[in-house]
């Protein structure tokens, strides 16, 4: 009887060490264990990649990536820069403009007079060698309005792209950290798997020994299958997240990459002063509102300028001759002999407004409709502003002191299960404790590792209002 009691003494002993040292390298997964959890992982996500070494993805390089692909930010870029050649029409509409126009006019002969058949004709053939300046003195040309409403589109574009960028940013950033977490939740599944099966074993060698019953066996043998389902649905999930970041930083859906596990990097959170200063300084939702209405104030400038009368200036300088040259003669006087030919004439155009059946009164009124709309938008767009900044940053907040919590959940499940196997071995805890106990470790684990995501995903939207710190 002592024999045996020594031997399962032994027995229990080896079988303790062995939990022991796996409970210990399984661990809270603190920057350190997440690099060991990456390393687990890195074999097993490479293992159908295609072959050659796999890039390396940062999250800048992530996003640089997405910039050069993203259809709607290209979209608000490519809008961004269209405005800017808007505003360069625009000013060069407010220019002289200058060319030149070449004409020969050929008209039949009627043997009777020189200028031939048409009347108003000063010649069978005739010249024209121009270079003509144009100049439009309207009242919009005289208060620049065009341009400055150029101006104005061109800054409302610009805030769109930057609103599509730091939009594009939390796309981004989300996608990338889910497939971290889901690499990091694929590593704690492995594990699980790996302390379900050393249970298992242990259960076996206790049974065998009489010391538990058969149905902590099955218990046991229950808990490695769930573990193996949870390892696959693991597996999937880290797939699906690798295939949701290649759409966005690859135009071949190039898979063959591998991500820096950076969550432990976060930047700090600023104080709410500070956010506040921010987001009134570069929020480009507010500036495109306020540029919005500057250019609905334009409009109706520009609208009421129709009533004004306008004055356009025409030069033409070269001549207009029977014959190339200086000095020419004249068919219908040819006894006038060679006189000069080259010179210019100035047409001077003044245009006056009197009656449209009330058009131009229709579109005052349709501009400072448009105003008025505008005006709302800023007003609505300032609230939502203050709401979205209170909300995002009470958000980000929140996940940063959950980090902590979270994180001694995290040890003290695993110190839980470590006990729990002790006293398991020791007889004095069932199966379902142990079992239990393994599935809390799992989910704190899992729980750490969302909160992290969290917190990055928490400051990515805080940034669409501030810009970046």
């Amino acid at each position: 009887m002592r024999r045996i009691m020594k031997d399962r003494g032994l027995r229990c002993a080896r079988m303790l060490f062995a939990m022991a040292v796996t409970v210990v390298s399984a661990g809270a997964q603190s920057p350190a264990a997440a690099s060991g959890i990456a390393a687990i992982v890195a074999p097993q996500a490479g293992a159908a990649a295609p072959q050659g070494a796999p890039t390396t993805l940062t999250l800048q390089d992530a996003l640089a990536r997405a910039q050069k692909l993203e259809p709607q930010f290209l979209s608000a870029v490519g809008a961004a820069r269209s405005a800017g050649e808007d505003r360069v029409q625009a000013r060069a509409a407010l220019l002289p403009s200058a060319g030149v126009r070449s004409e020969f006019l050929n008209t039949q002969g009627n043997g009777a007079f020189p200028s031939g058949r048409f009347v108003t004709n000063d010649g069978v053939h005739v010249y024209r060698e121009w270079g003509v300046f144009h100049q439009d003195l309207s009242p919009g040309t005289l208060t620049g309005a065009s341009l400055q409403r150029a101006r104005v589109a061109e800054a409302v574009a610009q805030a769109r792209a930057e609103l599509a960028r730091r939009g594009l940013a939390v796309t981004v950033t989300r996608a990338y950290y889910a497939l971290v977490i889901a690499q990091r939740k694929y590593a704690t599944a492995q594990l699980a798997f790996t302390q379900a099966q050393q249970s298992l074993a242990i259960t076996q060698n206790l049974e065998r020994g009489g010391e538990v019953p058969h149905s902590d066996a099955l218990k046991a043998q229950i808990s490695v299958n769930s573990a193996d389902q949870a390892l696959r649905d693991a597996k999937l999930a880290m797939h699906t997240a690798r295939l949701d970041l290649a759409v966005l930083v690859s135009s071949e859906f190039d898979q063959n990459f591998q991500v820096v596990d950076d969550l432990h990097l976060a930047s700090a959170l600023p104080s709410f002063a500070d956010v506040q200063t921010m987001a009134r300084r570069q929020n480009p939702d507010v500036r495109a509102a306020m540029e919005s209405v500057h250019g609905a104030d334009l409009d109706v400038t520009i609208a009421r300028q129709a009533f004004l009368p306008t004055l356009t200036l025409d030069v033409d300088y070269g001549l207009e001759a029977n014959q190339l040259g200086w000095n020419t003669v004249v068919q219908v006087n040819p006894e006038k002999g060679a006189v000069p030919s080259v010179g210019y004439f100035l047409t001077a155009s003044l245009n006056l407004p009197l009656w449209d059946w009330g058009a131009r009164k229709s579109k005052v009124r349709q501009a400072e409709i448009r105003r008025e709309q505008a005006s709302a938008e800023l007003t609505a767009t300032q609230r939502e502003l203050v709401r979205n900044l209170n909300g995002f940053y009470q958000e980000a907040q929140t996940a940063r002191d959950q980090v902590d919590l979270l994180r001694q959940s995290a040890d003290l499940a695993t110190e839980n299960l470590r006990l729990n196997t002790l006293r398991y071995q020791a007889g004095e805890a069932t199966i379902l404790e142990l079992v239990d106990a393994q599935n809390t470790v799992t989910q704190a684990r899992n729980a750490y590792d969302d909160g992290l995501a969290r917190y990055r995903v928490a400051l990515a939207n805080l940034q669409t209002l501030t810009g970046g710190f």
